[in-house]
């Protein structure tokens, strides 16, 4: 091979290398279908990689013509050892995904149907793209919901096991099948119920599934409109602590976390997430916690729940509670530091007794604000809101060696 010359309209632009399905873009240049399917699923690029042109559409064509020729290359070159390229399956079509679902609805066919599903996703991006296209997340949806509510009410338990086997089924292919942000807005608005049976997939379901529903979660919440708040259930926020307390797994710990800071803001969600014991166990986790990210995620989520009294008050009655945050501070990035300040800017603005300034200046939270004055650039917000914690309660720590004279000037003796 290497002291044959390939010809150059052969060679994928990307990967340099023979196409073995050469595929036309709307801007008119070919590439092998599995090279640029990465380049614009998998990466999320929306332009041509020769051209720069923006890519209109996500079709990809066929270049048979070209294909026939390089395989004709390939038979020709044989003796010199070129292995001729095989023809590639055909794309799945929108009648065969129909009669799939059609097929679906018999209790006998549904797991070999689904079964069937799972490997034409598997095959390529572009089969996952045109399944979304053709409603597949909607008919998985659909039966997830189906199925979620004929296992709550099924009495013997082996009916209950087949049940939530077709679920956790339809549910990991709806996960993998990676959607697309307008596909899973789509998917959020249309099948609220989705959300009350994965709720019930967290509680009851295997270690998988449980990871796979909080995933998706939190793919639908972070393109979900804010101006359209979800009425979410207290039990919705039971079912995220317990999965951060299992720690089934890093990513869906982080997931979950993710899922919370994109919903404690509507309306009552941050009281509900306290209620179900978000805050002592955000501190328990983070007194543990080695991850630099997952120590982000939990001081934001932190953050938004000491914005309600109640979340204050929580963080408050942990020994551990005020310790932990102002540890964070100045060890683990420019995010966590935001966060941090902010949760001693809600403590001491609104929950600031003599006993809180007192164990502040004690665990060294008073010295870490003065770090940070010291650390920070000037405009900094996040220095700003340090100097504004000092300056309210400079009288209360007045005889710490810490605070700067000019902070204490506004307090004479």
């Amino acid at each position: 091979m290497d002291e044959i010359e390939i010809p150059s309209y052969f060679l994928c632009p990307i990967s340099l290398e023979i196409m073995k399905d050469p595929v036309t873009i709307s801007t008119g240049i070919t590439y092998d279908r599995q090279s640029i399917e990465k380049w614009l699923f998998s990466q999320k690029n929306n332009t041509c990689p020769v051209t720069k042109q923006v890519v209109i559409g996500s079709e990809l064509t066929p270049n048979i013509t070209l294909r026939r020729f390089i395989q004709s290359w390939c038979t020709l070159h044989a003796p010199d050892g070129v292995k001729r390229l095989p023809t590639p399956k055909a794309p799945i079509s929108k009648t065969q995904l129909l009669k799939l679902f059609n097929d679906a609805k018999s209790p006998n066919m549904q797991m070999k149907c689904l079964q069937r599903l799972r490997s034409i996703a598997s095959h390529n991006e572009a089969n996952k793209r045109f399944m979304e296209t053709a409603g597949t997340a909607e008919f998985l949806a659909s039966l997830i919901v189906k199925k979620d509510v004929e296992a709550s009410s099924a009495e013997v338990s082996e009916d209950v096991i087949e049940l939530r086997r077709a679920s956790n089924e339809a549910l990991s292919i709806l996960y993998h099948l990676q959607l697309s942000g307008s596909g899973l807005k789509s998917l959020l608005e249309s099948n609220i119920e989705l959300i009350e049976s994965l709720t019930s997939i967290m509680q009851s379901g295997n270690y998988d599934s449980r990871a796979y529903a909080v995933m998706l979660l939190k793919s639908m919440f972070e393109v979900a409109d804010s101006n359209q708040p979800i009425n979410l259930r207290t039990d919705f926020f039971l079912e995220l602590v317990d999965i951060l307390n299992d720690q089934i797994s890093q990513t869906a710990s982080k997931a979950t976390l993710e899922t919370l800071i994109s919903v404690c803001p509507w309306g009552r969600n941050r009281i509900k997430a306290v209620e179900a014991g978000a805050v002592p166990l955000l501190i328990d986790l983070l007194l543990d916690s080695s991850d630099k990210r997952a120590s982000e995620l939990m001081l934001m989520v932190l953050d938004l729940l000491c914005q309600c009294a109640e979340g204050r008050a929580e963080l408050l009655n942990h020994s551990a509670g005020l310790a932990i945050v102002s540890k964070k501070i100045l060890r683990i990035s420019s995010a966590a530091n935001k966060s941090g300040i902010k949760i001693l800017h809600s403590i001491s603005k609104f929950s600031a007794t003599p006993g809180v300034l007192q164990e502040m200046l004690q665990i060294g939270a008073v010295t870490k604000l003065c770090l940070v004055l010291q650390v920070f650039d000037r405009g900094s917000k996040t220095k700003e809101k340090a100097r504004e914690i000092l300056k309210l309660h400079a009288r209360a720590w007045r005889n710490s060696s810490c605070i700067p004279t000019h902070l204490l000037a506004s307090y004479p003796s």
